[in-house]
């Protein structure tokens, strides 16, 4: 199933992605899966296509596309591999989307041409253990030294993409009181940064090759040029960061479920039982029918949400209905894909089980389906 909506330039972009694909991330998928490797070189070579910036302006160093080009980068990659689409994805619409976004004209032309490039890795720096989708209860604090140069940061963020391959992150830090959604503020910390370490790597069901980790800060000492924007803006900056991540993530959706489809359907029409191909029977039929129709629904309300976007439109509704909807899409046809396949499903010689494992963090990262619907029902009854 290709994207609802094609342009010559979204064609353009899914024939590259394909070939790339096929011929750098195919080969070696399931055992960076296995191993938990981060393939740092593959997006090397997605900066060189221009995937690392996607958004980015030319004058910037980026390639200067829309939302829609985005998603359908972001799709095609995760038919391949979701892990790969993931990374992709977080480190374009977070740390590099929240720099672009929010960021002054000196620090957008410090650090948006070497994240657009793929020379460096963008992490982005929100989740804490104990806060999770309360982000305003966060205890990482941010304390303007004597000289005033300098802010100090204490504490750590947990489930953090790129956090011990990311050259430069994006950290949202508490510089008031707790609970007060006006005092937190976004910094931009470089790797080398004194005080400034990742901790330990998550071992995951799923997405096992993008990189998932902690970030500790110790005393670390961050140059006042570093805050992005206002002091006490970093949550409102945040929350309009996200509303583009979730774009990301429904875009992530749509490509792991039309994967697991298009191998499911595939499958069907090989699997012989009882001297027929198994998609004869109406109870496989049936199935890929359903499946291909909430994908077919899936993708309109994600390019919907990316089009909106292009316009400079709120999205803040349309991103969470595509988020949400896309995502239980995703598990639920990559479910079904693993019961066409029968036994060879739960196997790893087929791809069923990967679509499987990966669907599932889609409906918990940036927001969980809980909270995309505490987002509508708030945009409903405004």
């Amino acid at each position: 199933m290709e994207a609802t909506v094609a342009t010559e330039n979204q064609a353009m972009i899914a024939q590259m992605v394909r070939d790339f694909g096929q011929q750098h991330i195919k080969p070696h998928f399931m055992r960076w899966d296995e191993t938990q490797e981060f393939p740092r070189d593959v997006f090397r070579q997605l900066g060189e296509l221009g995937l690392m910036g996607v958004l980015v302006p030319q004058e910037y160093g980026g390639t200067g596309f829309g939302y829609q080009e985005y998603v359908t980068a972001i799709a095609e990659l995760a038919k391949i591999d979701g892990s790969i689409g993931l990374s992709m994805a977080a480190h374009n619409s977070l740390c590099t989307g929240h720099i672009l976004q929010h960021a002054s004209e000196e620090q957008k032309h410090k650090y948006l041409p070497r994240l657009a490039s793929g020379e460096w890795i963008g992490a982005w720096g929100l989740t804490e253990p104990n806060t999770g989708s309360d982000a305003g209860n966060m205890r990482t604090t941010a304390v303007l030294d004597d000289s005033g140069e300098y802010y100090i940061l204490n504490g750590a963020k947990n489930f953090i993409t790129h956090g011990r391959s990311g050259d430069v992150a994006v950290v949202i830090a508490r510089t008031g009181e707790v609970g007060d959604s006006h005092g937190i503020t976004a910094f931009i910390i470089e790797r080398d940064t004194p005080g400034f370490a990742s901790g330990r790597k998550e071992d995951k069901l799923g997405m096992r090759a993008s990189e998932t980790t902690e970030l500790i800060f110790t005393d670390c000492r961050v140059p006042v040029a570093n805050v992005i924007g206002k002091v006490g803006e970093g949550f409102v900056q945040s929350l309009k960061v996200l509303d583009g991540g979730r774009i990301s993530i429904a875009a992530l959706s749509l490509g792991i479920a039309q994967g697991a489809y298009e191998a499911a359907l595939q499958y069907s029409k090989e699997r012989q039982q009882f001297n027929q191909p198994i998609s004869n029977f109406q109870g496989i039929a049936f199935k890929l029918a359903d499946m291909a129709t909430e994908i077919e629904a899936a993708s309109l309300l994600t390019y919907q949400a990316a089009e909106l976007k292009d316009r400079g439109q709120n999205v803040n509704r349309e991103s969470a209905m595509a988020k949400l909807y896309a995502s239980e899409v995703a598990v639920r046809v990559a479910n079904e894909g693993v019961q066409i396949f029968g036994g060879y499903g739960y196997t790893k010689d087929y791809p069923a089980e990967k679509y499987y494992r990966d669907a599932k963090l889609c409906t918990i990262g940036e927001g969980t389906s809980e909270i995309q619907k505490l987002v509508i029902a708030r945009a409903l009854l405004k």
